[in-house]
């Protein structure tokens, strides 16, 4: 069951315009709908806010706020709230990653706190990351795992 839905993120994946990596997300409910869906994109798909050539010569911003997009999970959390605010509650949101060619590629381990805070702010219980297969994580857990990260 999970195998579909990472694919729609991956499908997601495709309209990603970061310069940096080619993210979707999907956000499904206990009932097994999709609520939201995003895919990481300067804001608003604002060309005129991309930074992405910006060198940063600071320790001081972690690797997941260097970049100018917004982040596929933000859009999708962003798009269930918006649509769908009741089904947010207990939902499961996927993670994706793709290659040049549209394979899927490793999600790596959790490093983003405020992926993983959002989520676990907004209501979602589960957080789907593809390495090598489906690997399905508590959202509480993955917060801790995100912070963990960086120790």
């Amino acid at each position: 069951m999970h195998e579909k839905y990472f694919e729609e993120a991956a499908t997601v994946a495709k309209h990603a315009t970061c310069y940096r990596a080619r993210c979707g997300s999907v956000i499904v409910s206990k009932k097994n709908v999709i609520i939201g869906r995003g895919f990481n994109a300067p804001p608003l798909g604002d060309e005129t806010q991309r930074t992405c050539d910006v060198e940063y010569h600071t320790d001081k911003k972690p690797k997941s706020d260097k970049t100018c997009c917004v982040h596929a999970e933000w859009n999708a959390i962003i798009d269930a709230l918006k649509n769908y605010p009741e089904e947010i509650e207990g939902s499961t949101l996927y993670f994706m990653r793709i290659a040049g060619d549209n394979s899927f590629t490793e999600a790596g381990d959790p490093y983003c706190t405020v992926c993983s805070r959002l989520a676990l702010q907004s209501g979602i219980e589960w957080f789907g990351l593809w390495n090598g297969g489906p690997q399905m994580i508590d959202t509480k857990k993955y917060n801790r795992l995100s912070y963990d990260f960086y120790r």
